[in-house]
């Protein structure tokens, strides 16, 4: 299982809670600010070092701590290895095993999960960066070194726009084309090749969810039958007068087509969650046969917004995954609770497994 143990100190409202999950479906049930979201969290965090609430790291830490610290013992590649994250002022520190030293990639590596949670609607309705982010987690885990093509061509970019700001010479600007357009070649070809190899998965979990058929176009960022070479140099002068590059897989979007409409645009807020929530049930069985070994889910009260019939297609779709699932919910008699292996019970930030 991914995960067997978890401890979290100091992090938001938990002064320290313990966690030794069960290898299939755990529950953590409490009432509404009691720490339920805030332990999903803290694990979220281990295996990416960052929130997936878009907190802070000050906003992070307990009140008057000065730091948090996160560790947990994990199956990576059939091997237990301890991980531990230690976060303040002074950055992030990262210890696989005791040593130290990586950082978020190593972290994703050691830990690969994925989140549904009350804004996973954003990865529809939201911006193309919130779809690139899923695009990029899919190749990461997908194609071999795809994170080292990713940060050389990002700080390629960074070079060629900062000549922009700086009003350098057009010659100047020019001359990061070539490396910026050989980068972002290699960029967009593992995207394509992630949704290609996502694509039936993501077709399936679509129609489980909405019982309709769902598409997916990607729009790599610059005109169709055109070199990004090409469409650089020509892009030049309107790149100098807004100060960024207007053309390149950072601007990259996968379009999804739900009944022939768009649907981060014309379907309800419940769909759009089913709709996002399929694609994450599909990038995590994409990964898990990638790497031949189950990922960590999590839920944080898969309930919203969602009727009793489009959470039982849910949950349904979520148990078929084989992955390890740790939810929250409100309530120990909600439709979740049936699959359960383990119920925990969390009050003012203490968790305690219950019989």
């Amino acid at each position: 299982m991914p995960i067997q143990e978890f401890s979290a100190q100091d992090f938001r409202c938990l002064e320290r809670v313990e966690l030794h999950a069960d290898p299939g479906f755990n529950v953590i049930y409490g009432p509404n600010a009691s720490g339920k979201t805030s332990i999903l969290e803290a694990i979220a965090y281990l295996g990416r070092g960052r929130s997936f609430r878009g907190a802070p790291t000050g906003s992070l830490v307990r009140h008057g701590q000065p730091e948090f610290v996160l560790f947990g013992r994990v199956e990576d590649g059939g091997r237990i290895a301890s991980v531990g994250v230690r976060n303040s002022s002074a950055g992030l520190e990262v210890r696989i095993d005791g040593e130290s030293g990586g950082g978020a990639a190593e972290l994703a590596v050691a830990l690969p999960l994925q989140v549904i949670d009350p804004d996973v609607h954003n990865l529809v309705a939201g911006a193309p960066e919130e779809r690139r982010r899923y695009l990029d987690w899919i190749a990461f885990h997908v194609e071999h070194g795809y994170l080292d093509s990713w940060r050389r061509f990002r700080r390629a970019l960074k070079q060629r726009n900062a000549a922009l700001r700086a009003g350098q010479a057009v010659a100047s600007i020019r001359g990061w084309n070539a490396e910026v357009a050989e980068l972002a070649a290699i960029v967009d070809a593992a995207r394509r090749l992630a949704l290609e190899v996502a694509t039936d998965s993501l077709e399936e979990a679509g129609r489980a969810l909405l019982g309709s058929e769902v598409r997916f176009e990607y729009r790599r960022g610059w005109r169709e039958g055109v070199a990004l070479m090409d469409a650089l140099e020509s892009g030049t002068e309107r790149d100098i007068q807004l100060g960024s590059t207007q053309a390149g897989p950072h601007r990259a979007d996968l379009k999804l087509i739900y009944d022939e409409r768009q649907a981060r645009k014309l379907v309800s807020r419940g769909q759009q969650k089913l709709l996002a929530s399929a694609m994450v049930l599909a990038a995590a069985e994409t990964a898990q046969a990638a790497l031949e070994r189950p990922l960590l889910l999590l839920l944080d009260d898969p309930a919203a917004e969602l009727d009793e019939a489009s959470l039982a297609r849910l949950m349904a779709r979520v148990r078929n995954l084989g992955s390890q699932v740790i939810a929250t919910s409100l309530h120990p008699e909600t439709p979740i609770i049936d699959t359960a292996g383990a119920m925990f019970h969390v009050e003012r930030g203490v968790l305690r497994r219950e019989s």
